[in-house]
């Protein structure tokens, strides 16, 4: 007789390579948010945003479960089953239309009132009795305090914000049809050597290896653009600094006829951000391979 053996699959195990730097900035962003003025205006916008995404998921759940009563009505000829699911419809399309709204404005809310407290709390770090001249000798973490302030707080908070809602959201989604997917795959059984290998739910473990696969390729193909975009952005600052100073500066430039040397200086600092941004697009065609030819 053959034997059955069931294999129990396990999720991968996160990648353990640079944990304990995330986990500490982590720590520390969670902390600086609460210690903030806005940590209360915040949290109800977090409160608010999770339970709009919870509802749209609920939403999309519904709408999922919508087409089949809907293609049974429309190939039973039943005209009145039809007219009746168009009006399940409108009602899900509606609330979902309102839902989607309603997220993109708290998103957006997020994002201001997350860049307000971190450019608030920095512009007080900044400012604070001998720190600006300390911060002139402090070496590249010092150059630009100005600039970096306006640019990276822009960068954190619009980022934090997409990634988070994003993750939160496609988490649900995974939860909430995973059970569907289970149900519809059912055992897959291996004959392997006059032995059965089953295995439970194939197409769940199938979705979540192909995501996982996918995940691991694009973070290791796509992770110089990180540094790189850090590099970028610094030498962007540089670039904007060196404008104004030169704007400032205009007629002792003109006094002394030194717009050759100026052009000079500021096409040197264009050379570095134009070298970066090479480096990106390099970068970013070969992710492009992965993302593109994965999907």
């Amino acid at each position: 007789m053959t034997q059955i053996i069931s294999i129990e699959v396990a999720s991968p195990l996160p990648l353990a390579v640079g944990s304990r730097e995330l986990v500490r900035q982590f720590r520390e962003f969670v902390w600086a948010l609460w210690s903030s003025q806005g940590r209360r205006t915040l949290t109800m916008l977090t409160i608010a945003i999770i339970a709009v995404i919870c509802a749209t998921v609920v939403a999309q759940v519904g709408l999922n479960a919508w087409n089949r009563p809907f293609y049974d009505a429309v190939a039973a000829r039943n005209f009145s089953g039809f007219v009746y699911q168009l009006l399940i419809f409108a009602l899900i399309a509606g609330s979902l239309l309102v839902l989607n709204v309603a997220q993109a404005w708290l998103r957006e809310m997020i994002k201001l009132k997350s860049r307000e407290w971190l450019t608030r709390d920095l512009f007080a770090q900044w400012l604070m009795p001998g720190r600006a001249t300390r911060l002139a000798y402090a070496g590249e973490i010092g150059v630009n305090p100005d600039q970096r302030i306006h640019e990276d707080t822009r960068h954190l908070t619009e980022l934090s914000a997409e990634l988070g809602v994003g993750l939160f959201q496609a988490s649900l989604l995974l939860t909430s049809f995973l059970g569907g997917l289970w149900s519809v795959s059912g055992p897959l059984v291996i004959p392997v050597a006059g032995y059965s290998l089953t295995i439970p739910g194939y197409m769940v473990w199938s979705a979540l290896l192909y995501a996982a696969t996918g995940s691991l390729l694009t973070w290791r193909i796509g992770r110089p653009l990180v540094g790189l975009n850090t590099e970028r952005y610094q030498r962007e600052s540089e670039l904007r600094f060196a404008l104004v100073q030169a704007n400032q500066h205009a007629e002792s430039i003109a006094h002394v006829h030194g717009e050759d040397g100026e052009r000079q200086r500021l096409q040197l600092d264009l050379s570095n951000v134009l070298g970066m941004m090479r480096a990106i697009v390099g970068a970013t065609a070969r992710l492009t391979w992965i993302t593109a030819g994965y999907g």
